[in-house]
């Protein structure tokens, strides 16, 4: 029998060398071993079937303890963690350089006190007004998604930056100017509130959905770019409040998966196993914080 590595797997199944390594670690992969730190794994062996995509949690347990934690001002929680690690994460993945300490710090203390060091504004304007928009998701979890919300989370992601100055930028509305992601063209501004609100009729808000169709939905959206700039983020958001909505384990795609995402964000058409394996492995990244803070899941 011949062996293969885990980055040669992964060309042949279509998803990413982690998710090969997550997968022989798991024993899903019979025949695969260790030698060292290297995974050894038979030519003909097969991609494990997916697990539960749904990966569904108890009803309203994840909620209501984000909830629970949230208006009575609890630290070192899984609230306390999801507005860190969400906030750091999606805006270091668009340009922040604000680090998860300094994260931290703005959002236990609501000051800044940085030495020795050029912080700026928008990085830090832009982390409080993220952490109110994750408040806005919890607070409306459960309502179904609309055009409204999807405006309001951008508004409060933009309010108070340099962005909101420019007078071409429009702060909680769709955007007025041509943009591009990946160097792919997306809809142009006279057609994104039609898109957006064919997208809604698709993907039917007041419906539950599993983990698939909560990335597909992302997917549509970034593709749109409805706003000038904040997509990224929004669309984040987006998917936290859907996962909530649904009864799924949501996820933090971490900034140290970017390429991953976004490779999986542009080939989604092709293969899209690229991106559901990484909110997979964000995925169960998140269920190691549910088991920590004895809060019971799916899986």
């Amino acid at each position: 029998m011949s062996f293969l590595s885990a980055s040669e797997i992964a060309a042949i199944w279509g998803v990413s060398e982690r998710s090969v390594r997550n997968y022989c670690a798991q024993g899903r992969v019979p025949g695969a071993f260790l030698t060292g730190k290297t995974w050894n794994i038979p030519d003909d062996a097969e991609k494990p079937a997916r697990a539960n995509a749904k990966a569904s949690i108890e009803p309203n347990a994840l909620l209501a303890r984000l909830l629970e934690e949230k208006r009575a001002g609890v630290h070192g929680g899984i609230y306390h963690k999801l507005q860190i690690e969400l906030t750091y994460n999606s805006n270091h993945m668009e340009g922040s350089r604000l680090s998860m300490d300094q994260t931290r710090f703005i959002f236990e203390t609501s000051t800044i006190g940085f030495e020795g060091e050029s912080i700026k504004v928008d990085d830090v304007i832009e982390a409080a007004n993220h952490f109110h928009c994750i408040d806005c998701v919890l607070e409306n979890a459960q309502k179904p998604l609309s055009e409204r919300l999807i405006k309001e989370l951008h508004r409060t992601l933009k309010d108070g930056t340099s962005d909101s100055r420019l007078p071409w930028f429009a702060v909680g509305d769709y955007k007025t100017l041509p943009n591009e992601v990946a160097n792919m063209t997306t809809t142009r501004p006279e057609g994104v509130a039609g898109e957006i609100g064919e997208l809604l009729r698709e993907y039917d808000p007041k419906a539950a959905h599993t983990l698939e169709q909560i990335i597909e939905l992302h997917v549509k959206f970034e593709r749109i770019h409805p706003f000038q700039d904040g997509n990224g983020r929004v669309g984040r958001l987006i998917m936290l409040k859907e996962c909530l909505a649904s009864n799924v384990v949501p996820f933090v795609i971490a900034d140290s998966m970017k390429a991953y995402y976004y490779r999986g964000l542009s080939e989604w058409n092709q293969e899209r196993g690229y991106l559901t394996e990484t909110c997979l492995a964000a995925q169960d990244r998140f269920k190691t914080w549910m088991d920590y803070f004895r809060i019971p899941h799916g899986e």
